[in-house]
């Protein structure tokens, strides 16, 4: 510092910012080298479904913000023995926290609780398990989101009307979720249900079944489908046959590539929001990893998107 002196003050500044900087450059390429201090495992039930393809990309682009983490992916191809291996591989590398949706309740629910019981926090995003032995569930309420939709398609039709009702798996609890809320929402009414089949999520196995119900009845006023691929796919059955214009089409998802432009071309009249939870579920990871306490449940609010309000970015849904 004795060869400063004699220099003028705004040099003596300029030479301290310098090293300053020079220090703090120093400090964020050793933390690079260091690496992630976190690793977190995200187990995916099935990438064969546009939503699921749309949380994984919401979970890397929130844990790309926080260099401290690192993301390991894993798609069990709708397999429940392959996801639980995934669950089980990431206990024995011992990462730091895991991510799990789900495929079905039942079978994933011993390996999250056997994660948990071994001190490895765990994430369970969308579909539930069983019990609770986990850290945190983060979804939005399908139950809720069932019973808005059956409520909308009751007022749609006034009040009478024969609907499809194209179901997701109905081994997962968003499927039966979204059935038995949509069967509150039109009790009290008229509306019936004329024909229902489990498509398992998947917009080929939609399509089929639509033939299926178009082949039989002569009138159907409308598809109510436990997501928007599903209600696409009944879609393409109803315009392959020439009777796309005489029915009505309503999913859930509303994600903005697919079930808001669907809604935009007149494809579907309404989509139900179902968000991914992708950013919330780094958010609640990153507390969990610094310590912090955090809720045993995150609910997540929902839009719903129709021909009249989707330009306005949809309306929210009643608490």
């Amino acid at each position: 510092m004795k060869k400063l002196a004699g220099l003028p003050a705004l040099a003596v500044l300029s030479a301290l910012s310098v090293a300053a900087l020079g220090c703090s450059s120093k400090e964020k390429a050793s933390q690079q080298e260091e690496g992630p201090r976190w690793t977190i495992g995200m187990s995916q039930c099935n990438l064969g479904e546009p939503w699921r393809v749309q949380m994984n990309a919401d979970i890397r682009k929130a844990a790309e913000a926080h260099p401290e983490l690192r993301v390991v992916f894993k798609d069990a191809q709708n397999d429940n023995l392959r996801q639980r291996s995934h669950v089980e591989e990431y206990v024995r590398t011992g990462v730091d926290l895991i991510i799990i949706s789900p495929k079905e309740a039942a079978p994933l629910t011993q390996p999250v609780a056997d994660a948990y019981g071994r001190g490895i926090p765990v994430i369970v995003l969308d579909r539930r398990v069983l019990g609770d032995r986990y850290t945190c569930f983060i979804g939005a309420d399908n139950k809720r989101i069932g019973r808005a939709a059956g409520r909308w398609i009751a007022e749609r039709l006034g009040g009478s009307g024969r609907v499809v009702e194209l179901k997701g798996l109905m081994t997962s609890t968003p499927g039966q979720d979204r059935h038995s809320g949509f069967v509150g929402g039109i009790r009290g009414s008229q509306v019936e249900v004329i024909f229902e089949a489990d498509m398992k999520w998947l917009e080929p196995n939609a399509r089929q079944e639509m033939e299926s119900a178009l082949a039989r009845f002569e009138d159907i006023d409308l598809v109510y489908a436990h997501n928007d691929p599903g209600a696409h796919g009944a879609y393409l059955a109803a315009k392959a046959a020439g009777r796309e214009q005489e029915i009505i089409f309503v999913g859930i998802d509303g994600l903005p590539q697919e079930g808001q432009i669907y809604v935009k071309q007149g494809l579907l009249e309404a989509s139900f929001e179902y968000p991914t939870g992708g950013k919330e579920a780094v958010e609640t990871a990153l507390e969990i990893l610094s310590g912090q306490e955090v809720p045993r449940e995150i609910t997540l609010s929902s839009r719903v998107f129709t021909t009249a309000n989707v330009e306005q970015g949809g309306e929210w849904l009643e608490q």
